[in-house]
């Protein structure tokens, strides 16, 4: 899940996260072509509420069904493709609260973001700013006090140890890094 910092929130815990884009309308009947941006589709359900668009409207899901590697949407009260076409191209967000705990030693990308980086004999390296997501794994990007940013892949010969509670990311160097 991606996640979104609004302006004026307190530092740690955004409040919303992203859970989809909509598209397009789809069909006759109000749906919406949805990309997933969740580990957690199943999730997805006729009753569920979610939060649309920048202003995070209040919304509840009428209807949902896949759609090849997508999801077919209906918003409560929406009902004709020119109703669903005010949403086109709109984030879906869940209160960060409502998100599903995740097992032991998996971490939301919001809270890794802001971690103070080391190598294995503690020396700093910088502050983990972005996290690229990648085909085959995802990218940390570790930014230094003058601005040096470092790419690190997040895999676990790199990634010794992950401590959000210390705020701190312990790594393994590779050559020429």
């Amino acid at each position: 899940m991606a996640d979104v910092k609004l302006p004026g929130s307190p530092v740690g815990e955004p409040e919303y996260l992203v859970i989809g884009f909509l598209r397009r309308p789809f069909g006759v009947s109000g749906e919406i072509l949805m990309d997933l941006h969740t580990d957690f589709p199943e999730r997805f359900r006729t009753g569920r509420k979610i939060y649309v668009g920048d202003e995070h409207k209040p919304m509840t899901l009428a209807s949902v069904r896949p759609h090849g590697e997508n999801m077919l949407v209906r918003l409560r009260g929406v009902n004709t493709p020119e109703m669903a076409g005010q949403y086109r191209n709109t984030w879906i967000f869940i209160k960060t609260k409502d998100a599903p705990p995740l097992p032991e030693g998996q971490y939301y990308q919001y809270q890794l973001l802001g971690l103070k980086v080391v190598d294995e004999e503690d020396h700093p390296l910088g502050t983990l700013t972005e996290i690229l997501e990648t085909g085959a794994n995802d990218v940390y990007v570790v930014k230094d006090e003058a601005g040096k940013e470092t790419l690190l892949p997040a895999i676990p010969s790199v990634i010794l140890d992950v401590q959000p509670e210390a705020g701190v990311i312990r790594v393994h160097l590779l050559e020429g890094l």
